[in-house]
């Protein structure tokens, strides 16, 4: 970038000046009390993102039978509403009190409530007086959390079983609520047979959205998986939606959870969060989540009484954070490189944007920076256009290497016709906003020659008119 001079950065929003938008992050594992809330909520708000995705806690707020003690739940989401964040609630997990296999797992994870009469009643009033609470705070509901694996459905996992849960969640919760949207699915593994056996119990009528989870070291796997859910999904149900429920990395290689034991840094976490978001806008999700705002224990796997089992710790979070004998995340809850990179993705994407294809071409010149020919938009280099409808555009490119293996720099040319004079260069990770040289703009009449912009192993984005 030494080339380019650095003019600004782009300037955070609030979640509460963002009426709408497609970046979401998770809060996930108050059920199991893994973080303070309370030194979290300004932060996350000013990420600027919209979605907050929480998990109810079924055995944290009844723990005797028929009482219902909501206020830790009911703190959380009216300090979220009040900062302009709209939180979505995953129904999960079980409740020891029913279920003696619940009582021994770690925040009864994972240990559905369908192996007696009295669980699938207990499970529907439980729904019943959640949802009637949260009417008008909380319109999307999910049923469940990673069903298709073996840790968040212990007994074995079926797609016949869920899809009857989830029919029968949705019926309770639209008697208590019928305006509430229900998201299904939750799955993070690649099975079209489980999410078959799923909708083939008719359970696709009942719902709005299929949330997927892409932890993945490549963002490219993502494009044909959402295309193939997608047109699964939407052969039972059109209007069927997609959201991107969960993705994200750790910061260090010791982390536990998805993808660990790869050689990740903060800043590699930061890339992978911007290729992993603009890859997800590429496939026109509603909205995407990053996991997760806060580094906390993963506790998927723990057992009542041995602490040793679930203090396994992830290190996912874009805020880092200490822990004390107990796993709970302690300190000042420090923003990493990825914050950043999630609070300039979400200032420049937030309202109304769409995809679309501009007329720009990338070409190969003879680079005086590489001593050789440049690289071009194909096989490793992505892009993608975007439009606003102030009639600005952007247009996101990186090349596609390994993020754990290399570094990678070079530069790329383009053509550019029909697109407004006005144009920045963007750092996507760091925020930094570049005017383009003179001498790198030709200008060739009827079009423009863009020479020898950067190109990184992460996105910039070329924006054309009033796009940030």
């Amino acid at each position: 970038m030494d080339n380019l001079k650095a003019i600004a950065k782009v300037v955070p929003v609030h979640s509460s000046e963002v009426a709408y938008s497609r970046c979401g992050i998770g809060f996930e594992k108050l059920d199991r009390a893994v973080f303070d809330p309370s030194k979290a909520y300004d932060k996350v708000a000013a990420l600027g993102v919209k979605w907050i995705r929480l998990q109810s806690g079924w055995a944290r707020t009844e723990k005797e039978k028929g009482v219902y003690d909501f206020a830790w739940l009911d703190d959380i989401i009216d300090n979220l509403v009040n900062r302009g964040l709209v939180p979505w609630l995953c129904l999960c997990y079980g409740n020891g009190i029913y279920d003696e296999d619940a009582a021994k797992i770690f925040g009864a994870v994972g240990c559905p409530p369908i192996k007696t009469d009295e669980q699938v009643k207990a499970w529907h009033d439980y729904v019943v007086a959640l949802v009637k609470r949260y009417h008008g705070r909380c319109e999307w509901y999910e049923v469940w959390n990673e069903p298709d694996g073996k840790w968040c459905w212990k007994h074995g996992p079926s797609g016949t079983e869920y899809g009857n849960f989830v029919i029968a969640t949705a019926q309770a919760i639209k008697e208590a609520d019928p305006t509430a949207k229900i998201m299904f699915g939750s799955t993070c593994l690649r099975s079209i047979k489980w999410l078959t056996e799923v909708l083939e119990t008719g359970c696709g009528k009942y719902v709005d959205a299929l949330t997927y989870h892409a932890y993945d070291g490549h963002e490219e796997n993502s494009y044909e998986r959402v295309k193939v859910l997608r047109s699964l999904c939407q052969s039972y149900n059109p209007a069927i939606q997609m959201i991107q429920g969960e993705t994200g990395t750790q910061s260090r290689s010791d982390g536990a959870g998805a993808l660990k034991g790869g050689a990740w840094t903060p800043l590699k976490q930061a890339k992978y969060l911007a290729r992993h978001m603009m890859s997800d806008f590429f496939s026109d999700v509603m909205f995407a989540s990053y996991f997760s705002c806060m580094d906390m224990i993963e506790a998927l796997n723990g057992t009542v009484g041995d602490k040793a089992s679930y203090l396994d710790y992830g290190y996912f979070g874009v805020l880092g954070a200490s822990f004390d004998e107990n796993g709970v995340a302690t300190g000042e809850y420090t923003p990493k490189p990825s914050y950043y990179a999630m609070q300039t993705i979400a200032s420049i994407f937030r309202e109304d944007f769409s995809l679309a294809d501009l007329p720009v071409l990338s070409f190969s010149a003879s680079s005086p920076r590489l001593l050789r020919y440049e690289d071009v938009c194909r096989g490793d280099v992505f892009s993608h256009g975007f439009r606003k409808p102030n009639g600005s555009a952007a247009y996101v490119y990186w090349k596609a290497s390994e993020l754990l293996t290399t570094t990678y720099e070079s530069t790329i040319s383009f053509e550019v016709s029909a697109l407004p004079k006005k144009m920045e260069l963007i750092d996507l990770v760091d925020g930094t906003v570049y005017e383009i040289p003179e001498d790198q703009i030709e200008d060739c009449g009827y079009y423009r020659k863009l020479l020898h912009l950067p190109l990184r192993d992460y996105p910039l984005l070329l924006t054309f008119g009033d796009f940030r």
